[in-house]
């Protein structure tokens, strides 16, 4: 994974798109799970916030899988500071996500 990092940088920073591939790739690790979307990316004061859509669940039909949403936090070189599940839900739930 750091060799993938260097490829990701310029003027020694960690690009957004880098962070996100970074970001899916340890969920991923962690959760047993594949990353099935990524919702946003922010910077803030604790590093890079990555929110990052799970199927945890898988249903038939699809519409009935259980999603977990979760915030990724790395720092600025890419690196795992923390993660969390912030809500759960169904792929057909309406709403705010």
């Amino acid at each position: 994974m750091a060799e993938s990092r260097k490829k990701g940088k310029q003027d020694g920073k960690t690009q957004p798109a880098e962070l996100v591939r970074t970001a899916a790739a340890l969920l991923g690790e962690l959760t047993g799970r594949p990353a099935e979307s990524v919702l946003g990316l922010h910077k803030d004061d604790d590093g890079w916030k990555v929110m990052v859509e799970v199927v945890e669940l898988p249903r038939i039909p699809r519409a009935t899988d259980v999603i977990g949403c979760y915030e990724v936090t790395l720092d600025d070189d890419g690196d795992l500071v923390s993660y969390e599940r912030q809500r759960r839900y169904t792929r057909a739930q309406a709403g705010d996500r």
